[in-house]
């Protein structure tokens, strides 16, 4: 590591970020950033391209495109990047396969810090990722990333402050993903408009607001 990451989070210099699909670090994209600054080893899974969900007039491959593109500009290394190929909306049919890959990634890797959907994320494709990374990450610290398009409601236990430039960075990232600019949370003033929100809520002047699933001090 380049520097220690306790002003982030103590001793979480490995971190795993899971996403059911591809674009769903929206929710923590700023802390990815931060994280990576701060010297953290960050590997990135989204276990689904989309490949269903792409928009007319765009290639079957685009969304897969995009997020190699949005988690580089994150500072993601390629070879840290896997994005599978498990079918949108049967994430609930496919849970065994899903928890033994994740088992596969918590053997392998063993991360101390988990960004994962939170328990709140009505989506069945997010709240199977959420229920599965539970059972596959025992050892590590889980917090449950923000995505309010989403959400009735949310325990925003805890936050990432950040400052003006991981915003900007947040926001180039999400950016890479044309083919969902019509998305309202894709929205610049959106993204901007709730880090300002979480960070008055945390005396920050941004920040992301995390459920704190499960905190482990070691």
């Amino acid at each position: 590591m380049k520097q220690s990451v306790a002003g982030l989070l103590a001793g979480c210099g490995k971190v795993f970020v899971l996403c059911p699909h591809t674009d769903d670090e929206f929710g923590c994209a700023g802390t990815i950033a931060r994280l990576v600054d701060a010297g953290a080893a960050v590997r990135y899974l989204a276990l689904s391209r989309c490949e269903e969900s792409v928009p007319a007039g765009y290639p079957a491959d685009i969304l897969f495109r995009e997020c190699m593109a949005a988690t580089r500009a994150l500072g993601i290394a390629a070879e840290y990047v896997e994005v599978g190929s498990f079918k949108v909306r049967h994430f609930p049919r496919d849970r065994q396969d899903i928890l033994e890959k994740l088992h596969c990634v918590s053997d392998a890797y063993r991360p101390d810090l988990v960004l994962l959907p939170s328990s709140f994320d009505m989506h069945q494709d997010h709240r199977t990722v959420f229920e599965e990374g539970f059972r596959a990450f025992k050892h590590a610290t889980l917090l449950g990333y923000e995505l309010p398009q989403n959400l009735i409601s949310f325990n925003n236990t805890a936050f990432v402050a950040l400052s003006d430039r991981y915003v900007r960075k947040k926001i180039a990232a999400l950016s890479r993903y044309r083919s969902q600019a019509h998305r309202p949370y894709s929205n610049e003033d959106f993204v901007k408009g709730l880090a300002r929100m979480r960070g008055v809520q945390c005396g920050a002047p941004y920040a992301e607001a995390f459920e704190a699933i499960r905190l482990v001090v070691r």
